[in-house]
């Protein structure tokens, strides 16, 4: 018999070099009971070690700083994956953006000679191209949530309902390829569905840091997303796992 702390250790082990852990594999694994192993798995989660899902557990969700800091984390990291992402953008496209640090950086890189209209829920977005020959910029308007410096809202998403647009660009909390992609805020989570779901094709612009986790609100299926934009550095693992779901990875 384990003793708690070695069984305890065992799940994170296992969490760390799978990705995941099945509540049914780790009874039969470890040779416990169904109940000892939801004990363990619900103990875990209270420390900030894992994230408890139907079934078993997934990497806890990263922790999310205020805006502010978040512009000064890794950006150049930030600025590649944003300049491989401009290459998504076709002459005439009606390109709907998401809030967020990573996504203002794309914005900023859109070529001078662009023509097309940028339709976005970030105000920093919006303010940042405002004066950009050749884009017709507008701003979704609504109550504006203060960590994620989004709009969000009934008259967000409804605004984004009516909206087809030929590219969906968005910033990513949590992208996991089972999980899907997953936010830490509901409101921001209703916006982002409903951009998706009117938008052609969808454009994760994603950091190595935030790949493999997963956050407490669903918004999509990996299928939902046609391109993932990650750097160099994101674990082969994760990138081969959302990969076989179909979706363009681009290395920035």
């Amino acid at each position: 018999m384990m003793l708690t702390a070695e069984r305890r250790r065992e799940i994170l082990d296992r969490l760390g070099r799978d990705g995941k852990v099945v509540a049914a594999e780790l009874v039969e694994a470890l040779g416990v009971s169904e109940d000892t192993v939801r004990r363990d798995l619900r103990e875990l989660a209270g420390q900030g070690l894992l994230q408890r899902v139907h079934g078993g557990a997934l990497p806890p969700t990263p922790t999310t700083p205020g805006f502010a800091e978040r512009r000064e984390i890794d950006p150049a990291g930030k600025a590649a994956i944003s300049a491989a992402a401009v290459s998504l953008v076709r002459p005439g496209d009606v390109v709907l953006v998401g809030g967020g640090t990573t996504t203002l950086e794309f914005a900023r890189r859109l070529p001078d000679d662009l023509r097309a209209t940028v339709i976005t829920t970030g105000p920093d977005i919006a303010v940042a191209i405002a004066d950009h020959p050749g884009l017709e910029v507008v701003a979704v308007g609504g109550r504006i949530h203060p960590e994620s410096r989004t709009v969000v809202g009934a008259d967000a998403v409804a605004t984004v309902q009516e909206i087809r647009a030929d590219l969906c660009v968005l910033g990513v909390c949590s992208l996991h390829a089972e999980a899907g992609l997953t936010l830490l805020h509901r409101d921001e989570a209703l916006v982002e569905r409903a951009m998706i779901a009117g938008s052609r094709r969808v454009a994760t612009l994603t950091g190595a840091e935030k790949l493999g986790s997963a956050g407490p609100f669903y918004v999509a299926p990996v299928e939902a997303i046609t391109t993932l934009v990650t750097d160099r550095t994101a674990p082969a693992a994760e990138v081969e796992a959302l990969a076989a779901h179909g979706l363009e990875v681009l290395r920035a």
